[in-house]
């Protein structure tokens, strides 16, 4: 999908922008704006105010983005285009912004008369220029990612933090704390993010296993850890408490996702999941099924037939969005279908296939927590925090079962209840009579805050905004990747090049990579080209089979879930560290021929769709 724009689309040009202050200001603050807007024209004091306590540090512009519905605020902005100088232009904008408290017609004759042009009369060579000049404004709103007025940006990036003064004032004059929480959410806001820090902590403990430190860094993490109360004591090491608590909340958070995309995303109609449902099943049963061949039958390693099933989404994403507009949005809607469905195939094979034997008394337990979060989500409860309670001891009573604790994360995920969306604007009436009475008691807030009422109203409105599902999924999916991720790779992503790595297991190698460079491309096409020349799933005309073809090899990168299934499948630590070496060798090549398949679509090259009994569709070659 497309990053959401945080930067101007185009600087600031004082030969065509409206601008007040210095050009040598060490602050540029632009204001995309409507004058039919409440929110422009209390905000414009606010900006006062803040003008006057920065002086000649700051530069103010001024772009017209008018509200779309209405007629008035795009003639007002044509209007004050017709003025001949600045200081025509600004004593205009003031007047729209001041003079009445909602933009009237009589508004529109003052500022007319101030011009000394009349609305209707006005030469049809300054119309006409008036009118190009918003629409470039508006051009610039829209690809600049604005959705509402007034928008601002502060040396060129979006500021979405509060209108008020002091948080203007220190977001302009960048405090520490602004840096930081700017760095960070435009780092985690770039698509490859999550994607490059997984390859960074990769790197690192290839690098520390193969260096004097590795036999410390080994150590390191099989230190146990307990929790004790009383006589009970709970242990794991370090890595235990990674692959089974902490990857938990990875695979809470691809449980939300399968669940958001079975209910409301690009699984939801049957149109639009077939292709990508059929590619993933065609991924995951050929590279099994080249495994199986390749590897003995009855041998140590058959136990390892999952290795090569699974997609690592947060690679074959950020790739994806360094590719940039050679991938149509078409096909990485298909990638990240398919990835998903692929999500609920490894969860199903871990869950039937890599469970250890069964406590029935902690089975029933943890039955009974599952029954517990049905009984929630039934009862309408939608805050999270009895959800998360119960999931800790389900987590609990599923390790001490037997089967793998992760499984915790996606039985949680499927009982943490939707919501139908809140009415948006009631909410907004509700929040703004609230506001306004706290703000005409100003002299008390200034001593005790806001009342405790206003604060429970207004957490209950925030509460309304998202469903319970949608809040967990934004609190804890960046944790997800930015943590817990990068941390698994730490602890299992390294392996000490030696020769008992590669002495005996060539076969097991060869079986990884050949499921993961060979089988991936090659199920994803046979699968599609099947189902479309059944007429079951429709291919879109964007996107041609060959780049297809290089979505199929992006998911032969198969690193999270493989490493996962890969520690559970083989025992030994040579077998282990040989298969990690298969799926990072066979990973790096996959992602080198996507890339090379995408990277420029070969000149008339074009793409087949086939429907449903149409008789015109183009046979598959």
């Amino acid at each position: 999908m497309e990053n959401e724009p945080t930067r101007l689309d185009r600087p600031v040009d004082e030969r065509e922008d409206h601008v007040l202050g210095p050009s040598t200001a060490p602050i540029t603050l632009v204001e995309y704006g409507s004058y039919d807007c409440p929110h422009c024209r209390a905000a414009n004091d606010r900006i006062m105010t803040v003008r006057t306590e920065l002086g000649d540090r700051l530069r103010y512009v001024f772009r017209h983005r008018p509200i779309p519905s209405s007629d008035i605020a795009l003639r007002a902005a044509e209007l004050v285009e017709m003025a001949k100088t600045p200081e025509q232009f600004w004593k205009a904008h003031v007047t729209l912004m001041k003079r009445s408290k909602e933009l009237t017609e009589d508004d529109l004759r003052a500022v007319a008369e101030e011009l000394g042009v009349e609305d209707t009369d006005a030469r049809s060579a300054d119309r006409d220029a008036a009118k190009a000049r918003v629409a470039r404004d508006i051009e610039s709103a829209k690809a600049s990612g604005v959705h509402f007025t007034p928008t601002f940006f502060i040396n060129g990036r979006r500021y979405d933090g509060a209108w008020d003064e002091s948080s203007f004032t220190d977001a302009m004059l960048g405090t520490l704390g602004y840096k930081v929480r700017v760095a960070a959410l435009s780092f985690a806001s770039w698509a490859p993010s999550a994607g490059l820090l997984l390859l960074l902590a990769t790197l690192v403990a290839f690098a520390i296993s193969n260096s004097a430190l590795a036999a410390a860094f080994e150590t390191f993490w099989e230190t146990p850890f307990r929790l004790a109360f009383g006589n009970a004591v709970f242990e794991l090491t370090l890595r235990e408490w990674i692959d089974d608590a902490l990857l938990s909340v990875f695979f809470l958070v691809v449980g939300l996702e399968i669940k958001r995309e079975l209910t409301v995303g690009h699984l939801a109609r049957r149109t639009s999941a077939a292709l990508p449902i059929a590619a993933a099943v065609g991924g995951m049963a050929v590279p099994a099924l080249l495994y199986v061949l390749i590897v003995p039958t009855g041998g140590p390693w058959t136990h390892g037939w999952a290795v090569p099933m699974s997609t690592d989404t947060a690679f074959a994403i950020a790739l994806i969005a360094m590719l940039g507009q050679r991938v149509p949005v078409e096909l990485r809607i298909f990638l990240t279908a398919a990835a998903i469905v692929d999500d609920i195939g490894a969860i199903l094979v871990v869950a039937l296939f890599y469970s250890e034997g069964v406590t029935m008394h902690w089975l029933l337990t943890a039955a009974f927590f599952t029954l517990l979060l049905v009984m929630l989500n039934r009862s309408g409860v939608y805050r999270v925090s009895p959800y998360a309670v119960v999931g800790v001891a389900l987590w609990a009573a599923v390790h001490a079962a037997g089967l793998h604790a992760t499984l915790a994360g996606v039985l949680l995920a499927t009982c943490i209840p939707a919501r139908p969306p809140a009415n948006y604007l009631a909410l907004a009436r509700q929040a703004d009579a609230i506001l306004t009475d706290e703000a005409r008691h100003r002299g008390e807030q200034l001593r005790y805050g806001p009342s405790e009422p206003a604060l429970r109203a207004l957490d209950a409105i925030h509460d309304r905004l998202m469903s319970p599902t949608e809040r967990v999924l934004r609190t804890v999916a960046p944790r997800s990747s930015f943590v817990v991720l990068p941390l698994f790779a730490l602890a299992n992503a390294g392996v000490e090049l030696t020769g008992d790595v590669f002495g005996g297991h060539e076969r097991l190698m060869l079986a990884i990579a050949a499921g993961l460079v060979i089988g991936k491309p090659v199920g994803f096409l046979l699968l599609s080209a099947l189902a479309v020349r059944l007429g079951l799933a429709v291919k879109p005309q964007s996107y041609s089979w060959r780049q297809l073809a290089g979505a199929g090899c992006l998911a032969g990168i198969g690193f999270t879930m493989a490493l996962f299934i890969a520690g559970q499948a083989y025992p030994l630590d040579t077998e282990f560290s040989a298969a990690k070496v298969a799926v990072f060798a066979a990973s790096t090549v996959s992602a080198l021929i996507g890339v090379a398949l995408m990277w420029k679509p070969v000149p008339g090259e074009a793409a087949v769709d086939r429907r449903v009994a149409a008789p015109e569709s183009t046979p598959i070659s």
